[in-house]
């Protein structure tokens, strides 16, 4: 028997005279397991597998009868189409979300175990932004009655032989007891490598902060010049060297063999204008320009150093008006100001003491002892389609945002290279957002730069895919709703969600039911490959079975 659907009707006929038939058994399951032949030939064409994996049963309602016989029709999705495309998941919390996302996990993962002849093997990267902890670690929602771990880093277990190193990894801001392994999210931000790449994590934390000194210091980045540029190379270290004296003052820990060196960054002519000041602030400025002409002073006396040359610079009876007006006109000189707008943005820090305690809040992911990019990393796990999870239920949440961002910019970045160059080769990537109102746009925000709207609009060319799980449908913006391709939906109470819902394929004839029935794992699905929305109750994830 071969079946053939479409996603409409063209004819109605009316039911007088005539016998309907309600499926159940294995005429329901062949209906609603149905998928469009053309969907199948991608995934072999493009993926080279028809691979399917069982989400859960058939479910009409709420009421759950005996007597329809449905309860042992299963419901199966493709993995595949999950793959460079974006998929939601919508419903108030326990209501089966996370243990769904940890479904879809586990059917993408065993992509690399076929168990089917003719498809191939597929090992794609994963990597979850885990905000609670529950993938990264065994809590009690996890446990069932055998003392069975069912967290998603134990996904490796489910095979034998498979080892843990070549599978799964997880990072974390801060150790965890139970999870040895766990590579810790820090990076150097002294180091010149990282000079920039750490200005980008303390920028992005205050993204959103209209206070215009740290609008003025967000605007300062790191490109090393010119080296035969003498002049342009002593204004850049000059400024490297303040802004390493800011990441003191807001408690980042410099390195033991990072020694700050004052050797030909500051004018004699300007030294000799803070010793000789008639200002109020005289001696603060005359023990300034004592520090500069130490070759190597502490960076804690740099700090404060730097914070009397800001004012000093503002201060219009210092003395440093003459200084300029005479730098700037000297001889063969280059007409320039001696401190250019960079290094009085980042020295103006100093004069608010909520400047750098702001800046702080990214010292949790700075260690002066290691020289690797843990946004590197991560993506070189993914490339070799490893399960990649990013605990950050220890971090705060403009740090968890930040570095969320940082990661996928650098996901997107690659493999848009890759694609720019032509490579036919580029690695698929699947990337899980949980509690997402906290990580993608809101849903009136129409920032269309944003890298997670990017992702959602131009990822399936990239091969990025996005899995994104919050409570309401409301609070994602719309240019990512518009591109979502697959849905999970269970409960939802409130008439205002179930309408932004009813937007979307055919939900509108769901919404009582996504409105009234609560059960957990009660879900309304609709995948790329099936025409119509299926109820499903979802199974419990499992490690072993």
């Amino acid at each position: 028997m071969h079946l053939k659907f479409g996603s409409d009707l063209s004819n109605f006929y009316p039911n007088r005279g005539l016998k309907v038939y309600k499926p159940n058994g294995k005429a329901l399951e062949l209906i609603v397991n149905y998928t469009d032949p053309s969907n199948r030939q991608e995934h072999v064409e493009k993926y080279g597998t028809t691979e399917n994996v069982k989400l859960g049963f058939i479910r009409y309602a709420s009421t759950n009868r005996k007597f329809q016989e449905i309860d042992d029709v299963p419901v199966y999705i493709y993995p595949a189409d999950l793959l460079s495309q974006k998929s939601a998941l919508f419903g108030m919390t326990r209501t089966g979300k996370s243990n769904t996302t940890k479904i879809i996990a586990k059917s993408v993962y065993e992509l690399r175990y076929p168990t089917e002849s003719g498809n191939n093997q597929l090992r794609i990267g994963q990597i979850v932004f885990d905000p609670n902890g529950e993938y990264a670690n065994e809590n009690a929602q996890d446990i069932d009655g055998n003392d069975n771990p069912n967290a998603l880093k134990n996904i490796w277990e489910i095979h034998e032989g498979a080892n843990k190193a070549d599978e799964v990894v997880t990072y974390g801001i801060t150790e965890h007891p139970s999870d040895p392994d766990r590579i810790l999210m820090l990076l150097n931000f002294y180091t010149d490598e990282n000079l920039q790449i750490g200005k980008e994590i303390i920028d992005s934390i205050f993204a959103d902060d209209n206070v215009i000194y740290m609008k003025n210091f967000q605007q300062v980045a790191f490109e090393a010049p010119d080296p035969g540029d003498r002049s342009a190379l002593t204004r850049y270290n000059r400024r490297v060297l303040a802004y390493r004296a800011v990441l003191a003052r807001a408690g980042f820990n410099s390195p033991s063999g990072l020694r700050a060196s004052t050797t030909g960054l500051f004018n004699q002519d300007l030294i000799s204008a803070m010793q000789n000041s008639q200002s109020n602030n005289a001696p603060e400025y005359q023990s300034a320009a004592q520090i500069f002409s130490s070759r190597n002073p502490t960076w804690g006396q740099l700090g404060n150093a730097f914070e009397a040359l800001d004012k000093f610079i503002r201060d219009r009876q210092s003395g440093y008006q003459a200084f300029e007006t005479a730098y700037v006109n000297r001889p063969n000189g280059s007409g320039n100001r001696w401190a250019d707008e960079d290094l009085k943005k980042i020295i103006g820090i100093f004069q608010y003491p909520n400047g750098t305690r702001k800046i702080g809040k990214a010292a949790a992911q700075h260690c002066e002892d290691t020289e690797e990019d843990y946004a590197e990393e991560i993506y070189n796990h993914l490339v070799a389609g490893k399960l990649v999870i990013i605990d950050q239920s220890s971090g705060e949440p403009e740090l968890n945002k930040s570095s969320a961002n940082r990661i996928m910019t650098k996901i997107f970045r690659e493999n848009q290279r890759q694609f720019i160059q032509g490579t036919t080769d580029i690695p698929e990537i699947l990337v899980y957002i949980e509690e997402a109102h906290n990580i993608l746009p809101a849903g009136n925000n129409l920032d269309l730069t944003d890298i997670w709207v990017r992702t959602a609009k131009e990822g399936a060319k990239y091969r990025i895919g996005m899995v994104y799980a919050t409570q309401e449908v409301s609070s994602i913006q719309k240019n990512i709703l518009r591109n979502t391709a697959n849905w999970f939906i269970s409960h939802l109470n409130n008439t205002d969600e179930t309408k932004e819902l009813c937007k979307y394929y055919d939900f509108a004839d769901f919404e009582p039911s996504i409105r009234r029935a609560q059960d957990k794992g009660f879900l309304r699905v609709k995948t790329l490959s099936n025409p119509f929305v299926i109820p499903v109750q979802v199974d419990k994830f499992n490690v072993i079975a």
